[in-house]
């Protein structure tokens, strides 16, 4: 951000009343909120519920070392009032509070990474926006979705009377902070309600809502009572936190509107599992699949992690520590009886008691996976659409629970009516032919490509199925695999196809046969090629195509060899071994040349071709077209000449 968007360079200062500018993405939020989101305005109210009942957190959390901090008053809520002739609605907490100059940062920045990111992803699409409002951490500005003025009025735990903060600000741009006297710890944010919002000062609307998105808070929502003129608050919500309670006193409603509290998400989740762990170890989860992955699911610096408890006391977001990273997409809550109420992320990071926490936790997603998989197949497909390519990583990363993750896998396939990634291992499995021994896959640019290779033709001839992979990660997922029950996998661009039990006595003979009477074709290829192939060979591979490329078991595919690169590390060079189709019209067109010149640019224009038949860079791509162009010109001479004979 530059110098001059800083809240202190902009400052305008009268007395201790101060004027600030936004940030400049605060500016673009605000004018969002302002302009942009009307069907789910009611998400202002949950915000700033989920914003109070952090608040409260964060003093209970800060109280455990300075028990001071509660001396005014030791329990927390949250209260709310309407005021339907002012048009005004006021949600009060009693929690952690702020200073001026928290005030000041807190709400007039965005200090998050990936705020660039964040402003792409605002895409005008309102469902879309409204998930990504909280899900960034900047759920006050929801706030401006119904007024045109809010008023924020904090004192910070701990802090005097008179060193208090009043924030306001229209959306206009600015905003301005002054020191204040107040008597409570604690925010009281209030909103002046837009003409067009005023059914938010109604207090029958907002007990409803209340009720509909944050009545498993931890803490009390309370209202004054319904038709009565006293002073005199109730309770509206359970003010019980959800995991803690019984599962079959918990209906399906509950815990979805749950998960969309916990997550700022609009739409309800795929699936949940909650679970109480007593013995040796105790603690409770309660975990949730989303039903779309967020904006940031490809930040490796994004916030992550379940929201941690100890003993019902809130400790922190986004603990990292329980879930590994292939299951960044996971929501959900932790508490645990066991750990230390002043435990830390670095505390975390070397607690044995939080290592096995995470392999049940790791276990007890894994095992919702195969639940869905087997019981809701469709929501699985939709889940695998969203999060898939971040599942797969933990085959690399995760080997102690390589038999639970590989049922989990799906892919596309030369079996399937489209490209849709739904076919299991356990699917391919039960089609093999007989005398099978092998999983065959085919890894590409695209889907396209992969069913489309020359590499596969043989096998799709014999109608062996072949998995089809096109995710930048799939190179590196599948040098870690070696077998499904019993089944090695094979990458059918590698080595010799292992065709094994397949192959029947007929086919050895003419493969033999080939091998003979080619032998002199193949040594002028190979004298024609020098070192840009290894070895030229009579393919087993090609049905279709006159020649293919195959690399070594253990060489670098020219994708993985551009992913290094771009990572700044220097790839080891390989050389390809070329295939050849004997039976192709085109090779025995070229071992009919007997000009040296004439065949090694034919030569040389087979092995180019089939480079780019695998998606392989050409290293002089002019050279290429030019050498192309001379044959196209020797081929068109005969027929000028005799057009323009008499």
């Amino acid at each position: 951000m530059p110098a001059n968007d800083t809240p202190e360079a902009s400052a305008a200062q009268a007395g201790d009343r101060q004027t600030h500018g936004f940030q400049a993405e605060v500016r673009e939020l605000l004018k969002l909120m302002i302009h942009s989101l009307y069907s789910h305005r009611e998400i202002f109210l949950r915000e700033l519920i989920s914003n109070a009942s952090d608040a409260c957190d964060r003093l209970r959390f800060a109280a455990i070392g300075d028990s001071a901090l509660y001396s005014d008053v030791s329990s927390n809520t949250i209260r709310i009032d309407a005021d339907a002739t002012a048009g005004t609605l006021t949600i009060t907490d009693n929690g952690i509070g702020m200073t001026r100059e928290e005030a000041i940062t807190n709400l007039g920045t965005i200090a998050r990474s990936g705020t660039a990111e964040f402003f792409r992803s605002l895409s005008g699409d309102e469902q879309k926006t409204s998930q990504l409002i909280g899900q960034f951490g900047v759920g006050f500005y929801s706030a401006f979705i119904v007024a045109d003025r809010v008023e924020v009025r904090s004192r910070k735990a701990g802090a005097p009377a008179a060193a208090a903060v009043r924030w306001e600000s229209g959306a206009d741009g600015d905003f301005t902070v002054e020191t204040v006297t107040q008597a409570a710890r604690g925010t009281a944010v209030t909103l002046h309600l837009k003409t067009d919002a005023h059914e938010f000062a109604d207090a029958m609307r907002v007990r409803g809502l209340i009720r509909r998105y944050s009545d498993h808070i931890g803490f009390p929502v309370r209202m004054r009572k319904e038709g009565e003129a006293s002073l005199e608050y109730e309770v509206v919500n359970q003010a019980k936190a959800l995991w803690t309670l019984p599962r079959t006193e918990i209906s399906d409603e509950e815990y979805r509107q749950f998960y969309q509290y916990l997550a700022h998400d609009f739409t309800d989740p795929l699936a949940w599992s909650h679970n109480k762990v007593e013995g040796k170890r105790e603690y409770t989860s309660l975990l949730y699949l989303p039903a779309r992955a967020p904006f940031d699911l490809w930040q490796r610096d994004a916030a992550r992690g379940l929201k941690l408890y100890v003993r019902r006391v809130f400790i922190m977001d986004d603990a990292e520590q329980f879930l590994p990273l292939y299951l960044r997409f996971v929501k959900g809550v932790v508490d645990s009886s066991d750990l230390p109420l002043n435990v830390s992320r670095e505390i975390l990071q070397q607690e044995p008691e939080v290592e096995a926490i995470r392999g049940g936790l790791t276990r007890r997603v894994l095992e919702l996976l195969a639940r869905l998989a087997k019981d809701e197949p469709e929501k699985y497909a939709s889940f695998w659409k969203e999060f898939g390519a971040v599942l797969k990583e933990g085959i690399a990363q995760d080997h102690a629970n390589h038999g639970a993750l590989l049922p989990l896998l799906r892919f596309a396939s030369t079996h399937a009516a489209d490209n849709a990634p739904q076919v299991s291992l356990a699917d391919y499995v039960a089609r093999m032919k007989t005398g099978q021994d092998r999983i065959y896959y085919v890894i590409a640019e695209s889907l396209e490509a992969a069913r489309g290779s020359p590499a596969i033709e043989r096998l799709k001839e014999r109608g062996l199925e072949v998995l089809l992979l096109a995710e930048r990660i799939d190179e590196w997922v599948m040098g870690q695999l070696e077998t499904f029950e019993g089944k090695r996998f094979k990458d059918a661009a590698r080595g010799d196809l292992e065709l094994g039990g397949l192959a029947s006595a007929a086919d050895r003979q003419q493969h033999e046969a080939q091998l003979k009477e080619s032998k002199g074709l193949l040594k002028r290829i190979k004298d024609s090629l020098g070192e840009r192939v290894t070895e030229v060979r009579v393919s087993e591979r090609l049905q279709e195509s006159p020649a293919c490329l195959v690399l070594g078991e253990h060489d670098l595919s020219e994708q993985m060899q551009r992913i290094l690169a771009a990572a700044g590390q220097k790839a080891p060079a390989g050389r390809p071994l070329l295939e050849v189709n004997v039976g192709h019209p085109l090779v025995k067109y070229l071992d009919g040349v007997a000009d040296a010149g004439q065949f090694s640019e034919l030569a040389q224009l087979l092995f180019d071709q089939a480079a780019l038949a695998e998606g392989v860079s050409l290293s002089n791509p002019p050279e290429y077209v030019q050498r192309l162009n001379r044959l196209l010109v020797r081929l068109a001479a005969p027929v000028d000449s005799t057009t323009a004979a008499p």
